[in-house]
């Protein structure tokens, strides 16, 4: 027996998404003006790519379902640093000025915004292309009122100019063919999936395999550099054994890729995944044929090693993230590194869970590039990666 469903409220979504503001300090108007103005400049530089090129832009749907979710958030947020709950913003669409009313204390949800079937085109029309013009100049007029005479403190001023926003935004959900409580949802889930309000570790991937094919839960990896014939190589050890081949940063300039086996480490301490450490380590999933084949094959480890290496690519132009406390992480760069490990396990983890693996990694890259040699402590319990003085 499964639970009914239950449709998300505009109540429910406008907590949700609050809770996942990281600069809830901070009550001017100026930052979620800023993120709206830029979220409906994004929706219209949708449509402009799908006119551009209307065959082969096929993700122009998606698109659209996302852009819109994000300018409800950023909607929200106005409304929320302005005193005017979302509620009141509905309850009051169509109203005359100075007929402003205070929500009723019920839920009031997406779906009752928009007709009962939307039938979505398959590319732009005129009368959307014309509502999100006339979209981001209200936002924009809304934005030189603000800057003439701060509305942070005026909600008389600031409800109805909403509530006109919102009503030009449901007409532009409606002619995109695109149902506000789908984007409210897939927005909701992004949001907690990136900054969520309580984090919980998923199960570890192979928690059921049998213990000689487990990822090590405790470990310890020697990694130092030497030089041998006037070259510098990077060796690993465990236990007193060699693991691995010796490494070089394999690049034209030198930058100290030749340490980045320390990623895949962290990968395996925070995800529970690494198919290039199974490989390292011989601990394939070989009595799980299909396990064996797809998640720890050789794409899986091509895969692993794209993911690394285009993030250090990234990382080169941040200092390494040295400057990044967890949750300042590029959230387009963890999208993309979902993009890149999609039909693999490590796609189940969500992005906070990446950026832990990924902050950590180069918390201990840092370290060796500065040392040239530590011990690494893989911790699959605690879900850390840390990084000691080589004795």
């Amino acid at each position: 027996m499964t639970d009914d469903f239950v449709p998300l409220s505009i109540q429910q979504f406008s907590r949700e998404a609050i809770g996942t503001d990281r600069r809830r300090d901070d009550g001017s108007l100026n930052f979620p003006l800023l993120g709206l103005f830029g979220e409906v400049g994004s929706l219209l530089a949708e449509v402009k790519k799908k006119q551009r090129d209307k065959v082969s832009y096929l993700a122009y749907a998606e698109a659209v379902n996302e852009e819109l979710g994000d300018v409800l958030w950023y909607f929200n947020l106005v409304a929320s640093k302005g005193g005017v709950p979302f509620a009141d913003i509905v309850t009051n669409l169509h109203q005359e000025a100075g007929e402003w009313q205070i929500a009723a204390d019920q839920p009031l949800t997406f779906d009752a915004l928009q007709p009962s079937i939307i039938d979505p085109p398959k590319s732009p029309t005129e009368a959307f292309e014309k509502t999100l013009i006339e979209l981001a100049a209200s936002v924009g007029r809304l934005m030189d009122e603000h800057a003439e005479n701060d509305l942070s403190h005026d909600r008389r001023r600031l409800g109805p100019r909403l509530s006109a926003i919102l009503e030009t935004l449901i007409r532009a959900a409606n002619e995109a063919g695109v149902s506000l409580e789908a984007a409210a949802v897939k927005n909701r889930h992004k949001t907690l999936d990136r900054w969520p309000v309580e984090k919980n570790f998923p199960p570890l991937f192979d928690k059921d395999a049998p213990p000689e094919e487990q990822l090590p839960r405790h470990l310890k990896i020697d990694i130092f550099e030497r030089s041998v014939s006037g070259k510098n190589y990077v060796f690993q050890t465990c236990h007193g054994l060699n693991i691995g081949d010796r490494l070089t940063d394999n690049a034209m300039t030198p930058d100290d890729y030749r340490f980045h086996d320390v990623f895949h480490y962290a990968y395996v301490a925070v995800l529970g995944w690494s198919p290039v450490t199974r490989s390292l380590l011989r601990l394939k999933r070989k009595s799980l044929p299909k396990i064996d084949e797809a998640q720890d094959g050789a794409r899986a480890t091509l895969i692993e090693e794209g993911v690394a290496t285009w993030i250090f690519g990234q990382a080169i132009n941040m200092k390494f993230f040295a400057e990044l406390a967890p949750g300042d992480l590029p959230f387009d760069l963890l999208k993309q590194v979902r993009q890149f490990v999609a039909g693999y396990e490590s796609a189940e983890c969500p992005t906070w869970l990446w950026e832990q693996a990924i902050l950590q990694g180069y918390t201990a890259f840092r370290y060796l590039r500065e040392h040239r040699r530590g011990t690494i402590v893989i911790d699959m319990v605690n879900r850390r990666l840390d990084i000691e003085p080589l004795k």
